[in-house]
């Protein structure tokens, strides 16, 4: 069973699960875990791995359009080392500042593989789900495509420090919140811009119409594609940028740029049916754990 098919056994049972975030009583509910073998590439710094884990799940709060209360971690490893702790928590502490929370601890234990378990809490009145999205709307998304994807070529080329720059991110909570009053559903691109518009479809009973030229791909895929279908796939399929994918009324697209802290790109149109880029069925590709 690949992790695809254990969701949706879970789905089965868990009918309240979906978003990115589960809601209770006004505040929203997120866990991620990460391993070394697959979210970790030799060279990763552990101030860059306790920013990025911590991250993870901070953006599953701004994909609600929440505000990030607090985040714990439980950090596991072969060994206790002291300096790796600090920078841990360096950059755990670093990325709940950057985003207006507080990190408030967690749990140590033992382990064979650096692993990496986080949880995040925000707050809402008016969370944003996945499934209000309607034929007409527009499709956007924040910020840039690729940017991990290139901090990947860049760890196994052994460019570390810029890697491990690129590897980080600010969890996009400004953006959510101001989204949030407008965009009819929203999500964080970490399976990758693909998978998430066949998650959204999936969840709204819609379609997707995008164009491959419109995507804000960042500069740094053009940088270590080795040709223009790789780069493509960077952009597209690989995943964990941790950037929104929302739906808005064309009215409300204008208005929310202004107040944002980041970019929003117009890529596409909300369709009553099937996922296309460039007139063509865009497959649902993705970040599988495990690959």
């Amino acid at each position: 069973m690949d992790e695809r098919a254990a969701l949706e056994l879970l789905a089965d049972r868990l009918p309240s699960a979906g978003d990115d975030a589960a809601v209770v009583d006004g505040l929203v509910v997120t866990t991620d875990m990460l391993h070394e073998a697959t979210d970790f590439p030799a060279g990763t710094t552990r101030e860059t791995a306790g920013w990025r884990a911590v991250g993870a799940s901070l953006s599953d709060v701004a994909a609600m359009g929440a505000d990030p209360v607090a985040a714990v971690a439980a950090y596991a490893a072969p060994a206790f080392d002291a300096d790796e702790l600090s920078a841990f928590l360096d950059g755990a502490t670093g990325v709940c500042e950057a985003v207006g929370c507080e990190y408030v601890g967690g749990d140590l234990d033992e382990h064979d593989e650096f692993t990496v378990a986080t949880t995040a809490i925000g707050r809402t009145d008016d969370p944003v789900p996945r499934s209000g999205a309607e034929p007409g709307e527009e499709v956007c998304v924040t910020g840039t495509l690729g940017r991990s994807a290139a901090a990947f070529r860049l760890f196994e080329r052994e460019a570390v420090e810029r890697a491990n720059y690129l590897y980080r991110f600010t969890p996009r909570v400004a953006a959510g919140r101001a989204l949030g009053p407008h965009a009819t559903a929203m999500m964080d691109s970490s399976d990758g811009l693909a998978r998430s518009l066949h998650q959204l479809a999936e969840a709204s009973g819609c379609g997707f119409d995008v164009e491959y030229d419109a995507l804000p791909v960042d500069e740094s895929v053009r940088e270590v594609a080795s040709d223009s279908a790789d780069e493509r796939a960077l952009a597209t399929t690989f995943g964990e940028d941790f950037e929104l994918v929302c739906t808005l009324p064309e009215t409300a697209v204008e208005e929310v740029q202004g107040s944002l802290d980041c970019s929003l790109t117009r890529i596409g149109m909300v369709t009553e049916a099937g996922i296309e880029m460039d007139r063509e069925a865009l497959a649902d590709e993705g970040w599988t754990h495990g690959r």
